[in-house]
């Protein structure tokens, strides 16, 4: 539906956008500067966008944000933000409303933390449109909130919205902009976004200092936190503890001030009263207090650079992207940051929570947030990439099938013919294989087949080769052949041959019934390989070869192919 949706275009930006872009206090990583272009070109086609901006915790995505919200508000439409924590949703606010300040936009925030009285204003103005960017909690996607003219949607950690949520999310975005922004994006979304479902942006370059989290696996013990909290305190920082679990935080709480008295500690979780972690937050953003005791409630975009040690107790109990998050609210200055994995007995671990916690132990460098993503992927599978479930094994039916169904209804709807797409068959009675001896692991030989059977040009399975070759030695005989055949089978889609069968003198070229042989080829090919060549009927071509053995037969045939497609011979 959004293919073949019209969007609103926006213009191409002019003063006002390049005065607000100089108004940025960093300078921007080439990958920001990239992402934010390829946003600007989304927004200013004719299709409603939908891109992911893939990049690290810190790593400059809300400045894209800002600057597509800018983009929007001054085309006379509105933005919506949507961020998972009230936490997050004032910090956003305050940081918008400080960098719109020059501009006639109005900013304004929805959280729980509104009075009755301050939710209705916010109402009226959005309905109103006096309200330009609107940032705030899913308490956005209710049905009383009403926009006078919504033209973008931001997502910002999606990973956090359950699927109640990005139901009503959907329905939303249809028609309008939708720019998703996530260091660990679900595997679903980071899958639609490989497979070009969803427009991807990476961000991978890190801001000038910065320095990668150092991050250990512990056990629980009391005399490492200590020791821990004490040396952060000591080089006037601050510390998160981190532990799920509500009911444990009183007795945490109490261990904790035995431990290091001297540390001023506040605790934070979402059953709260307003008010009172209102008031948590703030001692602790200020620096009147030393040590954050919390729940998860804190993972999402907090930006507290005076913060620089975090421990996470039970770590096992966490996903992957929630472990990964957590990491970065530490590590955000030129200062050397630490976090303390605390986790149980390794008997006590799932196969997936052991998995899920060397990849956080692994991925320690800067940038790592993709892989992680992509290692979620791995361990939990993409999903339902249209119904509800974030990861599943969808690999079973086969994503190159998906996509190829996907643009066929796409274009049908668009009223453009479809012809079935040709894969041939090769007949050619030899052995062509990645030996097992050669390449033992039985999932990197599927993935090697996969690569070479997808590869769209010669030159990609040079690539292929030369991994091979770097990696497992010298390719044999079988793999060579493997190699060669893939060349053939590249000619024979182009052609829009169905098979090519071997038989006692030759080769039979079958074509399909909506791909006869291209006249001129013919003529190049009955030119070049004379009476060697007859036509039984319009769909087939049949040509004898004297020598039957293989490397004679195969440089002979990928000369007569090269010629019905019109190529230079090589």
């Amino acid at each position: 539906a959004r293919s073949i949706a019209d969007g609103h275009a926006f213009p191409v930006d002019g003063p006002a956008a390049h005065a607000f872009a100089a108004g940025f206090e960093y300078e921007e990583t080439p990958d920001q500067l990239r992402s934010i272009e390829e946003v600007d070109r989304s927004l200013e086609a004719p299709h409603p966008m939908d891109r992911l901006v893939c990049g690290d915790v810190g790593y400059g995505k809300t400045e894209v944000a800002m600057r597509a919200a800018f983009k929007v508000a001054m085309d006379g439409k509105q933005t919506a933000i949507l961020v998972p924590t009230t936490l997050l949703a004032q910090q956003h606010t305050r940081n918008f409303t400080k960098r719109f300040s020059p501009f006639p936009i109005r900013v304004g925030g929805l959280s729980r933390f509104q009075s009755a009285a301050e939710l209705k204003e916010i109402r009226r103005a959005l309905a109103t449109g006096e309200i330009d960017i609107i940032i705030g909690t899913h308490r956005l996607l209710q049905a009383d909130i009403q926009f006078r003219d919504l033209g973008l949607l931001i997502i910002d950690e999606e990973q956090r919205f359950g699927v109640r949520q990005k139901e009503r999310i959907k329905t939303l975005k249809q028609s309008i902009d939708c720019l998703t922004l996530s260091a660990t994006p679900i595997p679903r979304t980071l899958q639609m976004g490989l497979l070009g479902l969803r427009d991807l942006s990476l961000i991978e370059t890190p801001p000038p200092d910065r320095l990668a989290v150092q991050t250990r696996l512990v056990p629980f013990d009391r005399e490492l936190i200590r020791s821990a909290i004490r040396f952060e305190l000591e080089r006037g920082g601050q510390c998160f503890f981190i532990d799920n679990r509500i009911q444990d935080l009183e007795r945490m709480g109490r261990m904790l001030a035995e431990l290091v008295p001297e540390a001023r500690i506040v605790m934070a979780h979402g059953q709260m009263r307003t008010a009172l972690l209102e008031a948590a937050m703030e001692r602790f953003v200020s620096g009147k207090a030393d040590l954050l005791l919390s729940t998860a409630i804190v993972e999402s975009g907090l930006d507290i650079p005076r913060a620089n040690t975090i421990i996470i107790h039970r770590a096992d109990l966490f996903g992957l992207a929630d472990l990964y998050q957590l990491r970065g609210r530490v590590g955000r200055s030129a200062i050397q940051a630490f976090a303390y994995v605390i986790v149980p007995d390794e008997a006590a671990l799932t196969t997936t929570a052991r998995a899920r916690l060397e990849a956080i132990r692994d991925f320690t460098e800067l940038g790592a947030g993709f892989k992680i993503a992509a290692r979620d992927l791995e361990i939990r599978g993409a999903g339902n990439l249209l119904g509800p479930q974030q990861s599943g094994q969808i690999v079973a039916i086969g994503f190159e099938l998906y996509l190829q169904f996907l643009d066929e209804a796409v274009r049908r709807l668009r009223g453009e013919s479809v012809e079935p797409a040709v894969e041939p068959t090769l007949a050619l009675k030899l052995s062509a294989y990645l030996p097992e001896e050669y390449l033992a692991d039985g999932h990197q030989r599927l993935a090697f087949y996969k690569r070479l059977t997808s590869a769209p040009d010669e030159a990609a399975l040079h690539q292929v080769q030369a991994q091979l070759t770097d990696q497992f030695g010298p390719l044999p005989a079988e793999a060579l052949r493997l190699l060669e055949v893939m060349t053939l089978r590249l000619f024979a889609k182009q052609l829009g041959i169905r098979k090519i069968e071997m038989t006692e003198g030759g080769v039979l070229l079958l074509f399909g019934r909506s791909h006869p042989p291209p006249p001129e080829g013919l003529a190049r090919l009955l030119t070049q390989a004379g009476r060697r060549v007859q036509c039984p009927n319009e769909w087939t071509v049949a040509i004898r070869y004297p020598a039957p053995e293989w490397p004679s037969l195969y440089q002979a045939l990928r000369a007569d192919l090269q010629a019905l497609l019109g190529c230079a011979t090589t």
